[in-house]
């Protein structure tokens, strides 16, 4: 991953590639690999997210349809 330093403004630079390595997930997945996860917990974890994308998902479509 590249930021560009423009006028030396280190400062802003900085933010752009915290908000990079944001948008990568490399935050969360730095999270995730600090601790072990039980299989379980992983299984339980990846269906909530599941569920949660498939209901923001029905909500667009209902409020698409009307």
């Amino acid at each position: 991953m590249r930021v560009e330093v423009r006028d030396n403004n280190v400062d802003q630079a900085l933010r752009v590639l915290k908000k990079k390595l944001q948008r990568e997930g490399v935050y969360r997945e730095m999270k995730l690999r600090t601790h072990f996860e039980k299989p379980s917990e992983k299984r339980a974890r990846e269906h909530a997210a599941a569920v949660s994308r498939a209901r923001k998902a029905d909500r667009k479509r209902a409020e698409r349809d009307r």
